[in-house]
């Protein structure tokens, strides 16, 4: 066990909302900013972080709460095959609900649900008809035209038009939702694309803990992200648009810098101007590197988390 804290929750969350509060500002009407990774009982990080308190995004958000909105995004297919969250050992559509209450008692509430992938899927019509049953506005969303080779497409009323723009009201919208592959980057870019329609200069953003961009590629931490994604095949790298662009490294994961040439198309067709991005790190609002205070002991840390993803794949 670590005995000390190696993680200053404090310089971190004065960090990350001044970062966030700068990019809002680059942005003259709106910034939609994606929250990957656990937003509520981050377990991973505070294992790996020895001192990070797994609800500091939370008080983050409510540090905000008066600038923001909170979009919550579930894929109807991980609804159907009762998708499980390994930490609580729930359904992802409980864990949905159990968000929203979680959201309340930290005094936010979620402005709208979206069900993403939609096809009238029976579970998925069960679980909208119980959020609306609880007051919860929910939209549903198909799957967007032309993704992801045909950009024209993609980029048009039969595209990101043809499902419903979700209405906000506030500088920030957070977009968050159970898990990867919940449609969050979709929803992102689908309201980009209504805001734009309606005359709203919005932005983009991705915020996401883990890999620490600013951590060497083969820092221990990092290499914890990818034993916590193995069954997503995540594998990090170092972000070579970045390196191209600005001839700093920094690190991303692959995900990221494979999609990055389609995403800056399709933010350019939506905007009609140059991406104000040249790399997946540009895109990213996250500080956590910079409230790591003892390296030494976050290195020890992630060894021993490493080791622990072993056993448990092991025995899976």
């Amino acid at each position: 066990m670590i005995s000390e804290a190696c993680f200053d929750n404090e310089k971190y969350l004065s960090e990350q909302s001044a970062a966030i509060l700068e990019r809002v500002d680059r942005f003259s009407d709106k910034l939609y900013i994606e929250f990957g990774g656990k937003l509520l009982f981050d377990y991973h990080a505070s294992r790996v972080l020895p001192g990070f308190d797994p609800n500091v995004k939370m008080r983050l958000l409510q540090k905000l709460k008066d600038q923001i909105d909170v979009i919550l995004c579930i894929y109807a297919g991980d609804i159907e095959r009762k998708k499980v969250r390994a930490d609580f050992g729930i359904t992802y559509d409980a864990d949905a609900l159990k968000t929203i209450d979680d959201f309340k008692e930290w005094g936010i509430d979620i402005t709208a649900v979206v069900i993403t992938r939609y096809e009238n899927q029976p579970s998925a019509k069960a679980f909208k008809n119980k959020l609306e049953r609880r007051d919860v506005k929910v939209y549903t969303h198909k799957f967007t035209k032309g993704y992801p080779t045909d950009v024209d497409l993609i980029v048009s009323d039969e595209g990101y038009g043809a499902n419903d723009y979700i209405k906000t009201t506030r500088p920030i919208v957070i977009v968050t939702g159970p898990g990867p592959g919940s449609g969050k980057l979709a929803t992102c870019l689908g309201q980009l694309y209504h805001e734009y329609r309606n005359g709203v200069k919005a932005g983009y953003a991705k915020f996401e803990t883990f890999p620490i961009w600013n951590l060497p590629l083969k820092h221990k931490v990092n290499v914890a992200y990818e034993a916590a994604t193995v069954d997503l095949k995540d594998v990090n790298q170092i972000d070579h648009h970045h390196l191209e662009a600005y001839n700093e490294q920094t690190v991303n994961y692959n995900r990221d810098i494979e999609a990055f040439p389609l995403l800056r198309r399709i933010i350019e067709k939506i905007t009609g101007t140059d991406s104000f991005y040249k790399s997946p790190t540009d895109m990213g609002v996250n500080r956590a590197g910079f409230g790591i205070v003892n390296d030494e002991g976050v290195q020890e840390a992630a060894h021993q988390e490493i080791i622990r993803r072993y056993f448990r794949c092991a025995c899976e």
